[in-house]
């Protein structure tokens, strides 16, 4: 039967059941691990690639998806008739979404790509709210314009422990006001339209813990809060402190906490976390 189809990448960092729940397709990004090739998916999990990355001689290289994957996939989904919306991690940081629309142009079916200029759990919110409007019988036209504001209104924050895997990662000149040559300083970044805008920087613990009380008494404030995303890669530990106070000032929401893509953590590196929220009012 025809009906609007949901696409994404492996950078939307969700909960395998919701992605089964909500029939997202996803396309798989691919690491490189020392001339070994691995598909980001079920088979690669954040919490071995973490080891992998550590043990590697290099730092991984990520590659987006071949055309033909997004083609095949595209003229699989569109068969009966389907529209299919294709929402993609920024563009800044990935040529997928540059991929998908060239898929587009190719495929029989009708696509339409949005690129959100976010990832991980930002950019799985407006996947989920997308799927979520397909399945209640939304076509494109509907379901774009709620999709748009709802990105507007997200906001994502991301700490790093190290540079050291934005520098080799070639993504440290999109930090603006970052100096390269000082590796092991913290830094908490807000990621907006695509880049990354360093925001607090330290070397101790209390960088990043004085920065979430700031974004506690911010959230507090907003009673318009609807989604609390915090992503992590590798230890966990200080994700779950937060949680716990962030489930606690928002006791109705359901706050996930979920280990980062591989895809993610390659250039964040090793104790890198990121918390995104969604809100009616931002």
């Amino acid at each position: 039967m025809a009906k609007l189809k949901i696409v994404t990448d492996s950078s939307a960092t969700m909960k395998p059941s919701l992605r089964d729940e909500y029939d997202i397709h996803i396309i798989p990004l691919s690491v490189m691990i020392d001339g070994t090739v691995y598909t980001d998916d079920e088979n690669l999990t954040g919490e071995n690639f973490m080891e992998m990355m550590a043990k590697a001689k290099k730092l991984p290289k990520t590659s987006q998806p071949p055309i033909g994957e997004f083609v095949n996939l595209y003229d699989e989904l569109g068969k009966d008739g389907s529209e299919i919306l294709s929402i993609h991690m920024s563009e800044k940081l990935s040529g997928t979404v540059g991929a998908a629309r060239q898929a587009s142009n190719i495929s029989q079916s009708k696509v339409t790509v949005i690129d959100t200029e976010t990832t991980d759990q930002s950019l799985a919110f407006a996947v989920m709210r997308a799927a979520q409007l397909a399945q209640d019988g939304k076509t494109s036209e509907e379901v774009l314009p709620e999709i748009q504001q709802m990105l507007k209104n997200t906001k994502l924050y991301i700490g790093v422990s190290t540079l050291e895997n934005l520098v080799k990662g070639g993504r440290i000149s999109r930090a603006k006001g970052l100096l390269s040559s000082i590796l092991s300083i913290r830094v908490i970044m807000e990621f907006k339209n695509g880049d990354l805008f360093p925001i607090v920087k330290g070397r101790g613990s209390k960088t990043f813990n004085k920065w979430f009380e700031r974004l506690k008494n911010e959230l507090k404030e907003n009673s318009t809060v609807k989604k609390i995303g915090i992503s992590y890669a590798g230890g966990k530990e200080q994700c779950e402190k937060y949680k716990n106070e962030l489930q606690e000032l928002f006791p109705q929401l359901e706050i996930y906490l979920l280990h980062t893509t591989p895809i993610i953590a390659t250039h964040t590196g090793k104790d890198a976390f990121a918390i995104m929220y969604y809100a009616d009012q931002v």
